[in-house]
């Protein structure tokens, strides 16, 4: 399964589109109002199925994950002098890769779940996420979202 995360070009708040292989809309993206990022995720049919909150007076970003109302895990940046790394607490995944090129993966147990990388020379973030089963795509788009959050905030390092 395919998706394509676009950034919204004009939008007070982080906002995103996200399309299936048929141009569809599958999922909308809304930033809403807090201390930190809080990324609000919605189905085709506008019910709200996800949110993302960064946690706020931590050194390095770090981001809780719900699914409906129920957390489920999270993920951080973690200090690092040369190359960006991001631990995930879900099920034992993994986020791996080149994330100075906007490139990476998610795994388990060394399988890839999902395989993300940055489109270049775009006006606004754009990224295609391929994901191995599509009941994994809600949960990859929320690491995608983390990710790009933490790279978008001041603390990067």
């Amino acid at each position: 399964m395919k998706m394509l995360f676009k950034q919204r070009f004009f939008s007070w708040f982080d906002s995103y589109d996200i399309y299936g292989e048929d141009e569809s809309v599958l999922y909308t993206v809304k930033g809403k109002m807090a201390w930190g990022h809080c990324l609000e995720v919605y189905n085709a049919k506008e019910e709200h199925i996800a949110t993302l909150k960064e946690e706020v007076f931590t050194w390095m970003p770090r981001f809780r994950i719900y699914l409906g109302d129920h957390y489920v895990g999270d993920i951080k940046k973690e200090f690092t002098f040369f190359k960006p790394s991001f631990s995930l607490d879900y099920k034992g995944w993994e986020v791996t890769g080149d994330f100075f090129d906007w490139d990476y993966e998610i795994t388990e147990s060394g399988s890839a779940i999902a395989w993300v990388s940055k489109q270049l020379f775009n006006f606004t973030d754009t990224y295609t996420i391929e994901v191995a089963q599509p009941e994994n795509a809600l949960m990859c788009l929320m690491i995608v979202l983390a990710i790009d959050a933490a790279k978008c905030s001041g603390n990067n390092a």
